[in-house]
């Protein structure tokens, strides 16, 4: 089984009581918070090496570096094959930071989003539109239903009423 299948019975296992869930995730969410804070300190640095050897770099291990790989990788300007992966496979995280933040803003972390890393790496006013273009990317507009004497939505001419909009 690979790391990542591993890792994905593991999180995600239906048969752990409620308590034992709630305590792993936030086991996580603190080491992910932690990963999070070094990478966003020196973003320039490359990090590159090995699952193992990054996960002893950031002070976790394997599994739990493999879902935060899992969580970051639609982040990366090039996605891991995750199903693939294994300790010993060499990878390289290069973010593209505002995907990153629009990404944690739906997933509403904000403990993530909120880090002070932030403030070095995105200007107030790029934080503000990238926050206003996530919000609206899940707003649905509805279309205003036409009038019972408008013109008919299908092009045909007749009143609304008389058409589409009249009760079969």
């Amino acid at each position: 089984m690979s790391l990542f299948e591993t890792w994905r019975n593991t999180a995600y296992n239906e048969e752990q009581d409620e308590q034992s869930q709630k305590e792993f995730w936030e086991n996580y969410f603190e080491i992910e918070e932690s990963i999070y804070e070094k990478l966003l300190t020196n973003p320039s640095e490359p990090t590159v090496g090995t699952i193992k050897d990054l996960a002893e770099k950031f002070g976790t291990d394997s599994l739990t570096f493999t879902g935060f790989l899992d969580g970051i990788n639609d982040s990366l300007k090039e996605s891991l094959k995750l199903e693939e992966l294994e300790e010993g496979s060499e990878i390289s995280l290069n973010i593209d930071l505002e995907k990153l933040y629009y990404n944690m803003l739906a997933a509403k972390a904000e403990w993530l989003y909120t880090l002070p890393q932030w403030d070095e790496l995105l200007t107030e006013e790029k934080r503000k539109e990238i926050t206003k273009q996530q919000r609206l990317s899940g707003t649905v507009v509805k279309d205003k239903e036409p009038g019972r004497n408008d013109p008919c939505t299908c092009g045909s001419g007749k009143k609304y009423k008389k058409c589409c909009g009249g009760n079969n």
